[in-house]
Order: C-alpha cells, then sequence, then structure tokens
C-alpha cells in the first residue's frame, strides 16, 4: 500500500494503537453491525476457513486478531485439543470471553492480549494459524506475516479470510458504492465510533488481494498459496504451508 491507512487522521498515536482504540470502542456493538454489514455472509466464510483447517486435523491453533472469537468458537468443529485467540483489543477479547463462557469452551479456548507483530510463542509452535479480516490491520504487514511463519510448524497450515475487491461487472461497480457511501453512513448512524466504519471499508478497497496477496505470502517463505474468491470476489480465502 503507498500510504498507511489508519482510523484516526488527526492523532498523533501509530496505527496499532489506534486500531487497539478503534476495537476497544466498538467491540460491544461489532457482531451486530457485522452481521447487519456482510448481511451475514461472513458466518459461510468462516464455515469454509474451518473446513479447510479440519482436514489437517491440527491439534492446536492460533486465530490471530481474534476479536470478538468468532473464529476460534467455530474452530473447535476441527477437535483440535487447544486453540488460542490473540488480539491486541482488550475489549474485543472481554466480548470474546462473555461467548466462550456461555458456550463453556474455556478448557480449550484460551483468550490472549498481544502483537500480532511480536507474538509471545516459541518458534514452530503452532499446527495451524488463521487470521479472519485482521491481517488488514497490521501496522508492518511483512513483520506480522514472519512473525506467524516463525511460529507456525513445518508443513503447517496458514489460512486467511480477508475483504478482497470484485473484477466483474457489475460487482466491481457495486462494491464501490457500498464501500464509499453506504457502508461508512451505517457506520455513522449506529457506531459509537463515527471514524471505525469509515476505515474499514477503506482499508478493505485499498489491501492487496488475489495473486499480489499471494505474491507476499510467497517472499515471506510460505508455498502452495492459494487464492479462493467468495462471493463475487468481495472476500477471499488464501492457504498457504510452511516449507
Amino acid at each position: 500500500m503507498s500510504k498507511k491507512i489508519i482510523p484516526y487522521k488527526d492523532s498523533e498515536l501509530g496505527k496499532k494503537q489506534q486500531i487497539a482504540k478503534m476495537f476497544d470502542t466498538i467491540s460491544n456493538e461489532y457482531d451486530n453491525l457485522n452481521r447487519v454489514i456482510s448481511f451475514g455472509i461472513d458466518i459461510k466464510w468462516r464455515e469454509k476457513v474451518v473446513n479447510i483447517i479440519s482436514k489437517k486435523k491440527p491439534k492446536n491453533i492460533l486465530d490471530i486478531a481474534t476479536g470478538t472469537g468468532d473464529l476460534a468458537i467455530n474452530l473447535t468443529q476441527t477437535k483440535a485439543s487447544e486453540i488460542i485467540g490473540l488480539d491486541i483489543s482488550k475489549g474485543m477479547l472481554e466480548v470474546a470471553n462473555e461467548k466462550i463462557l456461555k458456550k463453556q469452551l474455556e478448557t480449550t479456548i484460551k483468550m490472549v492480549v498481544g502483537d500480532s507483530e511480536k507474538l509471545p510463542f516459541e518458534n514452530n509452535s503452532f499446527d495451524a494459524i488463521t487470521v479472519a479480516f485482521g491481517v488488514r490491520n497490521f501496522e508492518n504487514l511483512d513483520l506480522g506475516l514472519a512473525e506467524i511463519y516463525r511460529v507456525l510448524k513445518p508443513n503447517g497450515i496458514f489460512v486467511v479470510l480477508e475483504t478482497s475487491v470484485p473484477v466483474k461487472f457489475p460487482f466491481k461497480q457495486g462494491y464501490y458504492v457500498y464501500t464509499k457511501a453506504i457502508l461508512p453512513l451505517i457506520g455513522r448512524l449506529f457506531s459509537k465510533d463515527k471514524s471505525a466504519y469509515s476505515y474499514l471499508s477503506e482499508s478493505a478497497s485499498k489491501f492487496p488481494y488475489g495473486e499480489a496477496f499471494n505474491n507476499i505470502l510467497k517472499n515471506t517463505g510460505f508455498i502452495n498459496t492459494k487464492a479462493l474468491p467468495q462471493t463475487f470476489g468481495v472476500a477471499t480465502i488464501y492457504k498457504a504451508t510452511k516449507y
């Protein structure tokens, strides 16, 4: 990306601190508002991520930028004995822990406050690592991916679910109208943080996707990279392995 996209244009805080502040502010409304914004389709995308991971039969999984824990909770379907969700926002993790306790999954899932660019784990620690709608929030994408590569076991699988931009008419045109006008409007009307959904739509439209992101994964050292566009290309699932 040519310029750093941040939530608060006038803030002197770094992107990492701004992201934590933003998600702390919107944590209690995040799930409901996201269901509205995505028309609930994000649930199906997460199910596909779980299916990909399940085929590898992992014993332990790290879910980075876990947010309110939706994917971490879904990943219990893989039968992994340990799932760790990591996020920089304490507010999001508070919501996640409430959901985990309600579902009585606290013996399987553990939530950790942490920085994706300084992962508090040993080399070659996890059979599988996931990131859903989080890599575009990394302050330093290359460093974050390098850390993921470091803590993933050899032959381990890395799966990313991220927004992307449709390339075919009329979906491309409809996407731009939705992200430039409708999404920020919904945020302004219903969110406590008026900047949050403008940032989320702007960062989604500018983040590298498809083959461009695949190339970034390859440059990090990942192999067997594959991009799987979802729902006319408004999101993409990426999967890769570590040699």
